[in-house]
């Protein structure tokens, strides 16, 4: 159980932050560059509640909380020591990203085949989801990247990868089912 009594500790003045496992790296590093972003995606996820009702707004909630369990895996790099830990560190499962996976065929078996690309918009809902969906691949490109630095469960990466899939479809769902769905023209501005 996490407890904070205090939320300033001024330990991280100087540009740096501890790890979950206690070791204190750079703010900067890319371990915490991924698991902010992460962090921030929540965030959006957040806002898009707020145009969210009945079972989106429930996907979204187990959604944010994933999220959290994300940042705890990411800030725990010591993978191969987890067995030897006081307390285990929560890791990403396999599970997570098959539920991610069944909800999309749902949703994606409700919608027409896309015939073009679509530009993010429609309603509100549906611009806060491919906001979503845009800082979601941003934290998977830095898992990915962080990954050829350091070990990263490869769970958590899988995770990101469906996650920004999850709010494409979603976010089509959003636009009535796909029929409000702002179409791309191609070369539509050329003078």
């Amino acid at each position: 159980m996490v407890v904070l009594n205090k939320i300033y500790t001024k330990t991280g003045d100087a540009g740096e932050t501890a790890l979950g496992n206690g070791a204190r790296v750079a703010k900067h590093a890319m371990r915490v560059s991924a698991y902010g972003t992460s962090d921030e995606l929540n965030c959006f996820v957040g806002v898009a509640r707020l145009e969210a009702s009945g079972d989106v707004d429930a996907a979204l909630r187990r959604i944010q909380n994933a999220q959290i369990d994300l940042g705890a895996d990411m800030s725990r790099p010591d993978m191969e020591k987890a067995a030897e830990a006081e307390y285990p560190p929560l890791r990403m499962a396999d599970s997570q990203v098959d539920r991610l996976e069944s909800e999309i065929d749902a949703m994606n078996d409700a919608l027409d085949p896309l015939r073009s690309f679509i530009l993010p918009g429609g309603s509100a809902l549906s611009a806060h989801l491919h906001v979503c969906r845009t800082v979601a691949r941003r934290a998977e490109r830095l898992s990915v990247e962080l990954a050829t630095m350091e070990a990263v469960n490869p769970a958590a990466v899988k995770y990101l990868n469906r996650l920004s899939d999850w709010f494409f479809v979603a976010a089509r769902i959003a636009n009535n089912g796909g029929k409000d769905d702002i179409l791309w023209v191609p070369g539509a501005n050329r003078a």
